[in-house]
């Protein structure tokens, strides 16, 4: 029973007690295992492990069926496992009317049949949606978590600079993402964090290509962004290569400036930025350069227990950095017909900037 996981508890606790929950009902995988440590993964999409719920006066009780008993007995005790067996909305019901009469759902993670069954059942409830609570309380990384993600980041490096030596004319955008793969797995990583991105000339342009048949010639590029998982966590990095020895003078002032965009950044980042103003500074370069209009997407992510997680560093986005957070940094210019050039680092924000994992 691990004390990190009951802090965490305690502190999504002290949320909803300034709104005014008596429990929530934790639904969402992903904020279910930083919670207890419970499956990270549910199986597929229209099966769930179970349900954590967290009540605001200190009880918290995971619901599952027979198959993970032992695990959930690893994260609480067994007096706080509630096991169903092909009646789980039953179980969820008499959990939740135990708990108090206004309760969270983590809405955008429950189907709308799930919803209707539990306000059909418990009239005496007030449901209210809780989504973003926990994913809040995700966007700061504790020790532990920092720990995880640099041993994923060191593994993520590794393999970028083992790679650059494995293409080679002839290889297929899949049988490098499967060389990816097998690295990762041989060196560490329970899985990926994503599926690989291998895109080679024009394929590039698109930033999330799907790996094709398409094959490296001589002087060509190669984009890859790539990430895996280590002790839960996630890494995400992009490197454009170019295999040959006649760059491309377009190639090359593509990168550089993708590569100046990303420095202005990362240079402006600190406790206390604006979200938008990072974001604000990397197109900046784009726009001097007047190439603004091939940056298609936001500047970065939040990285964690998932590879896209809160914060985003976007013109929309609503915030500032915050010391504990881990985002990209990952400016791209993409050209139809040419190709496209990104290049991806992750930080995490400390007290005087930033430093890059």
């Amino acid at each position: 029973m691990d004390e990190i996981f009951a802090r965490r508890r305690n502190r999504l606790r002290e949320l909803m007690l300034e709104k005014g929950f008596d429990a929530v009902l934790i639904s969402y995988a992903a904020n279910r295992f930083y919670l207890s440590g419970f499956e990270l993964h549910d199986v597929q999409f229209n099966e769930t492990s179970g349900y954590l719920a967290v009540g605001a006066d200190g009880r918290d009780i995971l619901l599952t069926d027979p198959r993970y008993l032992e695990a959930a007995a690893k994260c609480l005790p067994r007096e706080n496992i509630v096991i169903y067996k092909g009646a789980q909305h039953e179980a969820m019901s008499k959990t939740l009317k135990g708990l108090g009469r206004r309760i969270g759902l983590e809405m955008d993670a429950l189907s709308m049949n799930c919803v209707r069954t539990l306000a059909a059942s418990c009239p005496e409830l007030s449901f209210e949606s809780c989504d973003g609570m926990t994913e809040g309380l995700r966007q700061m990384k504790d020790s532990r978590e920092i720990a995880a993600l640099e041993k994923s980041f060191v593994l993520n490096h590794n393999m970028l600079t083992w790679l650059e030596g494995e293409l080679v004319p002839g290889l297929s955008e899949k049988e490098v993402s499967w060389k990816i793969e097998r690295y990762f797995r041989e060196n560490g990583a329970s899985e990926l964090a994503f599926e690989s991105i291998v895109a080679i000339d024009e394929n590039a342009a698109m930033p999330h290509a799907l790996a094709s048949d398409k094959t490296i010639t001589e002087n060509c590029l190669v984009l890859v962004d790539v990430g895996c998982r280590v002790d839960g966590y996630c890494s995400d990095q992009t490197r454009t290569f170019w295999v040959g020895g006649q760059k491309d003078s377009r190639f090359e002032e593509t990168l550089a400036l993708v590569r100046e965009a990303q420095s202005a950044a990362i240079a402006c980042m600190h406790p206390g930025v604006a979200f938008a103003d990072v974001y604000a500074q990397a197109r900046n370069v784009f726009e001097k350069a007047g190439c603004a209009e091939a940056f298609t997407h936001g500047l970065g992510h939040g990285v964690g227990l998932e590879t896209h997680e809160k914060p985003s560093l976007s013109p929309r986005s609503q915030g500032k950095l915050q010391a504990g957070m881990v985002v990209t940094v990952e400016p791209g210019l993409y050209y139809p017909q040419w190709g496209g050039c990104r290049w991806e680092n992750t930080v995490l924000v400390v007290e005087d900037g930033v430093r890059i994992l």
